[in-house]
């Protein structure tokens, strides 16, 4: 089950909750047909769960949303776009680790 920290992302809410947002914000690209999507969602609702305050974490579905997905050129999933004050950061492609993550969104110590 989702985490209730984990903003569902679809065209009619995706510029404000990523583009006009403040703030550091993880964007995930999945499709529930995705093998490693299921296997990294888990490592992202804790990352959420213990963060808020401090990142956000989305979700856009790839097979719902194919504009906001060739908006970005996502081209393989999972891909994570880390986005700071509305304005892309980082990009993750595949698989990685909770530690990688946390890194990469200035969490780890």
């Amino acid at each position: 089950m989702a985490s209730e920290n984990v903003l569902t992302l679809d065209a009619a809410n995706f510029s404000a909750k990523v583009l006009q947002a403040k703030g550091t914000i993880l964007v995930d690209f999945w499709a529930e047909w995705c093998g490693p999507c299921k296997m990294i969602a888990p490592l992202l609702d804790q990352i959420a769960d213990a963060n808020v305050g401090k990142v956000t974490i989305g979700k856009v579905d790839v097979d719902k949303n194919q504009e906001i997905a060739a908006q970005y050129n996502v081209r393989a999933i999972p891909t994570l776009l880390i986005f700071q004050d509305g304005k892309i950061k980082d990009q993750i492609v595949g698989m990685t680790s909770k530690a990688n993550l946390e890194q990469k969104l200035g969490l780890s110590s």
